[in-house]
Order: C-alpha cells, then sequence, then structure tokens
C-alpha cells in the first residue's frame, strides 16, 4: 500500500484499480493532493478558487460507493480541475477578466455536469489569461502562472494553469479548453498528453458566450493517453442542447491496436521559423513513429498560413468586440492588450468576417482533399520553447523576429477547419525542459488519435520527472 503523502503522483488509471482493490479510498487521495497543492501552487500559482469542502463531500460520498462496490465510472473519485473560463456551479469563474470578477454560477456547464455525475471530484479552477485570447497566462485578478520545470519560463496559454496544474502534481487531469491550441502548446511545455477533439465531439452548454466562431473545444489534459481516453468517454458524446454534437455519431473509446497510418510530416511552416531544439526532437518522434509500422512522409504545407492568420485575427478581435459591446463599461475594465484587441475589432466591417469565414471553409475543402491520401497530419505543437513567464509571446525564434503568433503557427489551423489533434510528448531539451508535437486527424478522428497516441507512449516510455519534489 502506498504512503498516502504520494498518491498525489498516480495517474486516474492507477487511482481507480487502487480504489477497486480497497488499497486506498478517493478521501486518502484527495487529502493527498490538497497537500500538494498546498505546497507548489503558492510557486506556481495554477490553480486559482478552490472549494474543498464539496470536494470532500464529493470523495466521501464516492469512498462509499467504492466501499458498495458500485462505483459511478472509471473516473469515480479521481481528482481534477476545471478552466476558469469553463463554469462549475458554486465556484466562481472569471474568464480571467474583471469583468467577471464576481461571477458564481449556478449550474455547471455541460461536460462538467457529467464528469461529476460520473463521480469526478472537482478541487479547483485554473488560471488563463483574460479572456483567454492570448498565449501565455497572466491576468490582473490573479496574477502570473509559471511553469513548474522552471519558474522563470511561461507554461504557455490560455491553458496555463491546467498543465501547471496537472505537470506539478496537483491532480492528474485537468479540463481545459482549446480555441487555436490552448490545450496543444501548454501540454508541450510541460511535457503532458493534450487533446484537442473535434468539433461537435464534445457537447457544450451552460458556458460563457463563444468568441471564437466555433473553434473552441472543451479537452483534457493528463499525464496518460490512458486517462485521456477515460475523460473522452464521458464527456465525447452528443446531447440535444448542442446540435453541432448531434453531427457526429457516438463513438467507443475503447483502447485499440491501430492500424499502420499514412502520415504527412510538416516540421514547418513555410518560412516561419522553427526553434532547432523542437526541430530535432520532433524529427526523432518521426522516426519514432516510422519504426512503429506508420508510412511518414515529410511535406510542405498546403495552405496559405498568411491568408489564415488573417482570417483568425479578424475572427478573434470580431468575436471579442461583440462580447465587450455587451459590457457598457468594458473599456475601463480590462486590459490594455484586450482594450486594443478590442478598437481593432471594432473598425472591422462585415465583409471582412464573411472573408474569413470564406478562407475557413477553403481550408476545411483543401484538408479533405489531403485526408483522402493521408490519415493524419503531423507537426510541432509550438515553434518556440517556453519564454520569460512576464511576457506575452517571444520576439525572437531561431534567431528571427516573429509577431505575437509566430509561436503558435502550428496550432490555429486545426480549430478553424474543426479537427481532431493531439499532443504528445517528445524528447526534451538539454535542460530537461518538454517539447511536444501533435499528430491532426480530421474530424471524428478523436479514437484513432488516442490509439496511435496510446501505440506512441507505449515506445516511447518517457521517465515521469516530478518539478519542485
Amino acid at each position: 500500500m502506498p504512503k498516502d503523502d504520494q498518491l498525489w503522483t498516480y495517474s486516474a488509471s492507477e487511482l481507480a484499480t487502487g480504489f477497486g482493490r480497497g488499497d486506498y479510498t478517493p478521501i486518502d487521495v484527495l487529502e493527498s493532493v490538497i497537500a500538494r497543492m498546498e505546497d507548489i501552487n503558492p510557486r506556481i500559482n495554477a490553480v486559482v478558487t478552490t472549494d474543498l469542502d464539496t470536494a470532500r463531500v464529493a470523495a466521501k460520498a464516492s469512498a462509499q460507493r467504492w466501499r458498495n462496490g458500485c462505483p459511478s465510472g472509471a473516473l469515480d473519485g479521481v481528482p481534477m480541475t476545471v478552466k476558469d473560463n469553463v463554469p462549475v456551479a458554486g465556484m466562481r469563474a472569471t474568464w480571467g477578466s474583471e469583468l467577471f470578477s464576481t461571477y458564481v454560477p449556478s449550474e455547471d456547464e455541460l461536460c462538467v455536469a457529467r464528469l461529476r455525475a460520473a463521480g469526478a471530484v472537482i478541487v479547483g479552477k485554473t488560471n488563463c489569461p483574460e479572456l483567454t485570447v492570448q498565449g501565455y497566462t497572466d491576468n490582473a485578478i490573479f496574477g502570473l502562472t509559471r511553469n513548474p520545470f522552471d519558474l522563470d519560463l511561461t507554461p504557455g496559454g490560455s491553458s496555463g494553469g491546467a498543465v501547471a496544474a496537472v505537470a506539478a502534481g496537483i491532480c492528474p487531469i485537468a479540463i481545459a479548453t482549446d480555441g487555436g491550441g490552448s490545450i496543444r502548446r501548454p501540454a508541450s511545455y510541460t511535457g503532458l498528453i493534450g487533446m484537442k477533439p473535434s468539433r461537435g465531439r464534445v457537447a457544450r452548454a451552460d458556458g460563457f458566450a463563444a468568441i471564437l466562431h466555433d473553434c473552441e473545444v472543451v479537452g483534457p489534459i493528463a499525464r496518460t493517453v490512458a486517462d485521456v481516453r477515460r475523460v473522452m468517454e464521458i464527456i465525447g458524446r452528443p446531447h440535444f442542447r448542442d446540435p453541432m454534437s448531434v453531427l457526429l455519431a457516438d463513438e467507443a473509446y475503447e483502447a485499440g491496436r491501430p492500424k499502420p497510418c499514412r502520415i504527412l510530416y510538416l516540421p514547418e511552416f513555410g518560412s516561419s521559423p522553427v526553434d532547432r531544439q523542437i526541430a530535432d526532437s520532433v524529427a526523432r518522434a518521426a522516426d519514432l513513429l516510422s519504426s512503429l509500422g506508420h508510412r511518414v512522409e515529410a511535406g510542405a504545407v498546403p495552405f496559405d498560413i498568411d491568408a489564415l492568420g488573417m482570417a483568425w485575427t479578424t475572427i478573434s478581435q470580431t468575436g471579442l468586440t461583440w462580447l465587450l459591446k455587451r459590457h457598457f463599461s468594458a473599456g475601463s475594465r480590462v486590459g490594455t492588450d484586450i482594450q486594443a484587441m478590442y478598437e481593432a475589432g471594432s473598425r472591422l466591417r462585415a465583409e471582412q468576417y464573411y472573408e474569413a469565414l470564406a478562407m475557413l471553409a477553403e481550408l476545411k475543402s483543401t484538408l479533405a482533399q489531403l485526408y483522402e491520401a493521408y490519415d493524419m497530419i503531423m507537426t510541432p505543437s509550438a515553434a518556440a520553447m517556453p519564454w520569460p513567464a512576464g511576457e506575452a509571446f517571444p520576439n525572437i525564434i531561431d534567431d528571427q523576429p516573429v509577431g505575437p503568433r509566430g509561436h503558435a503557427i502550428f496550432t490555429g489551423f486545426v480549430n478553424m477547419a474543426g479537427c481532431a489533434a493531439i499532443n504528445l510528448p517528445s524528447v526534451p531539451n538539454a535542460r530537461g525542459m518538454p517539447i511536444g508535437f501533435q499528430l491532426v486527424g480530421p474530424v471524428g478522428a478523436d479514437k484513432l488519435l488516442c490509439d496511435i497516441g496510446e501505440q506512441y507512449e507505449s515506445a516511447f516510455r518517457p521517465p515521469r520527472i516530478w518539478p519542485l519534489r
């Protein structure tokens, strides 16, 4: 039987096995992760709101179900966190903005309600940048979140709090959102598995307003693919309140051995720079996938990155402007970066927004043709290594100047097309800082990505490094 103070190191799958054998209880696990959080969180600022009384009640009820031999599911009693832009009943949900600093929802967002019904124990909310539109994690309410592998560096964003919590051992699973790479890039900076489900795979209701068209999805972050799979089995189902979700057939997530796949490997996007440490690490991951029997072919990006970047800017600025105009005093209550985006969005014309949507439609058509020849696409998850925690983005990548989205060049197209994607760890750099890559499948390829990810994970077998031990 493990020491109670080490239970925070266990994956969700390991915890469920132990619950079933009676080695320990959900109460033991919760107290272990609370102790870890109290020790570590002051240094990384990952979890910004907690409701430990409710969590203890949930853990006690879960322990009773396990004693009775009738757990509610594979995640019954497993502690997890939820990103601060996903409402949890009775817990403050700020979206990282003073606009919502006092908002306490009375209902769970649908995915949280499903997890709670399955017995998951919600420990707290994780930090995010204001309105989740930036690639690092800081805001005026809660301040800066730091990367547990190097406290001087960012864990990325907008799910920086979520990945920092999982990587540091505060919880085995975090629920987050991905609107343009906000799960995959931070997961790559912290050595984690990050799933960006297909558009419509995770039904949504009772959440904040959508400001990124239909590009943002809810997905899990975990230390193992098996844990990601367990979450998707619960939240990855249609619901009548989200018509988009009904368009995707219900999918089983049981593990399966994948067939050899045809993988288009895109090590770079045109002339956009990639950190050499990342390029070398991801190339080694491509070799490993080849050794597993997959056909990995290097190629060139098949769409116009600059045009898509313009489309993304138009969509995000327009959505942000629409949201802020619903709050008459918004200008004095948002940060300067958000105010600048609002002002830029206010100058956009309707035809520019329509042109952006036309670009998205063209991208979907291009990828539909590509997926006739390939099963998936492989790219780095991020173009830059983590940068100083208080800076919004790196200005230089591989000795070349870049703009605000230079580090994020690889991920946005996935959201614009609605594809499924997963971040997987590759070989860390010489300092031990994590690096990751993404596999991108067509809409509906969520289970295949989990299967490939688990196969890769089994062959790669990265050691679990606990930062701040």
